[in-house]
């Protein structure tokens, strides 16, 4: 069925429509891909112009404590860190529940089809983390050797939606395979290396808890409350543990049923909606809502509730809270002359270039993977320019990785830059190569069909 095909949003309107004054065009935008890329662009500006106005308070807001206590316990963070830790797990969450979803039904079932965004990833992630360690290693920056792993997947399908090829399906599925190979990388990068001492009874509680979720799955229970409940408590049990709170999104989102639902579930519904129809009650309403909401897939409707709240709302605040770099002509000299600058730099521009272009080669030389449909090796090298752009995890690694604010700052800089390059040069090659390159055109096996016989008629005629 197609969008325009589709009943009226359910229930009554209200007196004052929503967005009365946003032109329509502007409220498709902000609900595709180049939308939330355009938002997380607009909080990194938001975030650099505050961090250098002077008097701005930048650093005061962010650093503003804030607690939530329970009788003689309690968490207290400044407000980055409920950001970082709190909110972004909501972010890893819908990253989990993509990875889940693509495991179990989605292109990462698919062995062979995968093998080549599977092979460019890993080159994605080993050529620019051993390009920032030759540029650091024995210096105490060398522990930042993650920031230039991963890829930012807002920005570069966004960028793709808007300055890619004329018909950049395909490669869009490559790079989304790709990105999604990426962030299983990063996350476990994440939880082995950047991960300080562990404290033993709260990890075995979050161990009893993940016991809880298997368990769940394997019950079949379809209601995201109990999901929802579970990962709360396993959110604050990893973060007493000394994990990364984040991580307790993440395996949330992987344990989430994504499984499709008994056909049969789709008899029940009928019948409790014939039930309402005939006698409109609280009651018989619920229990059609409930009968519909069973025949989607848990994993589902979690992404459909919470990835708008993740892309236009938690990812911006995150660049807002951590883009702010203060940048004079001090900083900027430095930045120049920093190991880590131009490690993450070189990192992610020439890095992601080479190592995914190089890793892919090598899936396809070796006839273990191939590119998706019509993607020539132009498209490759473009898109592959433009996975340098590694905004959103590089600045939350660089936030693990450094105590210095020296450095961290000289990483930030790094990050920023390399995206801005990465977007600039990812773009230009796409957009030249794009016209070169066609991905619309027949392929040389297909077989071209043949016209239709007869007169031709006017269909919006009768005849």
């Amino acid at each position: 069925m197609s969008t325009a095909s589709l009943p009226p949003r359910p229930g009554p309107r209200t007196r004052l429509s929503a967005l009365p004054l946003v032109p329509q065009p502007v409220t498709r935008f902000l609900v595709t891909e180049a939308g939330s890329g355009f938002l997380l662009l607009a909080a990194a500006i938001a975030a650099l112009v505050w961090a250098n106005i002077p008097g701005g308070h930048y650093e005061w807001v962010w650093e503003t404590v804030a607690s939530i206590r329970l009788g003689d316990w309690g968490i207290t963070l400044d407000l980055r860190h409920w950001i970082n830790d709190a909110a972004m797990a909501i972010f890893f969450l819908t990253v989990g529940l993509e990875i889940n979803r693509e495991v179990t039904v989605g292109e990462l079932r698919r062995g062979r089809y995968v093998l080549a965004p599977i092979f460019g990833a890993a080159g994605g992630v080993i050529v620019p983390a051993l390009v920032y360690y030759a540029f650091n290693a024995g210096t105490p920056a060398e522990h930042g050797w993650g920031i230039p792993i991963s890829t930012d997947t807002a920005f570069l399908l966004g960028i793709l939606a808007l300055f890619g090829p004329r018909c950049p399906d395909q490669l869009r599925l490559f790079f989304l395979t790709l990105a999604i190979v990426d962030d299983i990388v990063a996350i476990v990068v994440l939880a082995i290396f950047y991960t300080p001492e562990l404290s033993m009874v709260p990890l075995f509680v979050a161990i009893g808890l993940v016991a809880v979720l298997v368990g769940l799955r394997w019950l079949g229970v379809w209601q995201l409350r109990w999901y929802a409940f579970v990962g709360i408590a396993l959110w604050v049990a990893v973060y007493e543990s000394g994990l990364h709170g984040t991580l307790a999104g993440v395996i949330l989102g992987l344990l989430v049923p994504a499984t499709p639902t008994d056909p049969r579930l789709l008899e029940f519904m009928r019948y409790y909606g014939r039930g309402l129809i005939e006698r409109a009650t609280a009651e018989r309403a619920r229990l059609t809502v409930q009968a519909a909401r069973a025949t989607i897939p848990a994993n589902d409707r979690m992404q459909d509730v919470l990835h708008p709240f993740s892309a236009y709302v938690i990812v911006p605040i995150f660049a807002l809270a951590n883009a702010g770099v203060l940048i004079n002509q001090e900083s900027l000299a430095r930045a120049a002359q920093s190991p880590v600058t131009i490690g993450v730099l070189v990192g992610l521009v020439a890095g992601k270039t080479v190592g995914i272009s190089l890793g892919t080669a090598i899936a396809i030389w070796t006839k273990l993977g191939e590119l998706p449909g019509r993607v020539r090796y132009g498209h490759l090298i473009g898109g592959s320019a433009l996975a340098g752009i590694g905004f959103t995890i590089g600045l939350f690694i660089t936030d693990l990785a450094f105590d210095d604010p020296v450095l961290t700052a000289d990483a930030k800089l790094g990050v920023l830059a390399a995206s801005l390059v990465s977007a600039v040069v990812g773009s230009l090659a796409l957009r030249y190569l794009g016209e070169r390159l066609p991905l619309c055109m027949v392929e040389e096996d297909e077989e071209v069909p043949a016209l239709p016989t007869g007169p031709w008629r006017d269909p919006t005629h009768p005849p």
